[in-house]
């Protein structure tokens, strides 16, 4: 005779220890994320990128060699990781089953935008800005899986959006503001790469919740890394050559020649890389709205991280906003257990992807 009780028992005990993984991946993503920000703004300070100051063309040369040096560092920190745990040849079997591997093409254009407007960010405006800025990604995030997955948004969720947008006027409006009227310092592809940064994230966390349905976390952020560095090189990098001519090749050797440039190149790969692995490990187990929300602790993790580096307080509006975005998230996403029970509706399978799956987020 089967124990029904003993099996609940094992049943609860087991979702418990999912959930309580499901946080802890997501608070390693959140001090990880943060300390992202602290190399990404030094290497700022070093040859080539620091006479890299003498126009917008300049500026936007090394936002994109620094992101696609930063998605080649971060990708074989993935490498690595796969090979320790034995998972290489997965990899290989996920990259065949074109079914599920294709998912991570759209991700990995979304986060290579979402990456390189955040890195244009801190270039233009600031670290502070670039970090609070994508704390707005958990709209787009809900929004879409609305639309993706038949995500319900109740009254509680709407709440927490329109808090969230509070959060947002506060980071972005003044120097908006400063901008349009002629008052601010010519930032204004700065505020267009925070922009960028939010919808972006927010849309490879959508898309990367489908695709994480049917397969293994640590395999599918290697294919969406290798993806990302793909469309860098076949697509990116052409397109800049045609700009920028051999001064491209110049600001990459330029960059590879520099000592502290690889060293600060394997301190992104190291920290953008595991924090991608525990914001993804973290999706199947707390569902992708909570997960988003427990990561967005990155934003004041990383003014915490910059201050200690730097001794330079962030501006006003960038704390306030961040805490604002932060508890606007939570409120999006800290649902009653029997709301969240079950948060997608089961659409007729088409062929045209993974089935998505009932979860629990609770």
């Amino acid at each position: 005779m089967v124990d029904v009780e003993k099996v609940q028992r094992l049943r609860v005990d087991y979702r418990n220890r999912q959930v309580r993984w499901g946080f802890i991946w997501a608070l390693w993503c959140a001090v990880l994320w943060g300390a992202w920000y602290v190399p990404g703004t030094a290497i700022y300070y070093e040859a080539p990128f620091v006479d890299l100051a003498g126009s917008t063309g300049d500026y936007l040369l090394a936002a994109m060699v620094i992101t696609t040096l930063n998605a080649i560092a971060v990708l074989l920190a993935l490498y690595l990781w796969i090979s320790v745990l034995g998972k290489a040849g997965e990899y290989v079997r996920t990259m065949k089953q074109v079914r599920i591997s294709r998912w991570y093409a759209p991700a990995g254009f979304a986060g290579m935008l979402a990456i390189f407007g955040s890195i244009l960010a801190i270039a233009y405006i600031g670290a502070a800005f670039a970090a609070v800025a994508a704390l707005l990604y958990p709209i787009i995030g809900a929004l879409l899986a609305r639309v993706w997955y038949s995500e319900r948004i109740t009254r509680q969720a709407a709440v927490g959006i329109l808090i969230i947008v509070a959060g947002g006027v506060i980071i972005f409006a003044p120097g908006i503001a400063d901008e349009l009227t002629g008052a601010g310092t010519g930032g204004l592809l700065g505020y267009v790469g925070g922009a960028l940064a939010f919808i972006g994230w927010g849309i490879e966390g959508a898309i990367a919740g489908r695709a994480l349905d049917v397969s293994d976390p640590d395999v599918g952020i290697t294919i969406r890394f290798t993806a990302e560095v793909a469309l860098w090189i076949v697509v990116a990098v052409p397109i800049t050559l045609a700009l920028a001519g051999t001064r491209l090749w110049e600001v990459i050797g330029a960059t590879l020649a520099n000592p502290t440039n690889l060293l600060l190149l394997a301190l992104l790969g190291l920290t953008f890389g595991f924090c991608y692995v525990s914001w993804y490990k973290s999706f199947p187990l707390i569902g992708v709205g909570r997960g988003q929300a427990i990561a967005a602790l990155y934003g004041p993790m990383a003014l915490v991280w910059l201050y200690v580096f730097t001794l330079e307080p962030p501006g006003w509006q960038f704390a306030i906003g961040a805490l604002i975005a932060v508890a606007g998230s939570f409120v999006l996403f800290t649902e009653r257990r029997d709301v969240l029970e079950v948060i997608r509706a089961v659409p007729a399978r088409s062929g045209a992807g993974p089935a998505p799956r009932h979860t629990t987020t609770g």
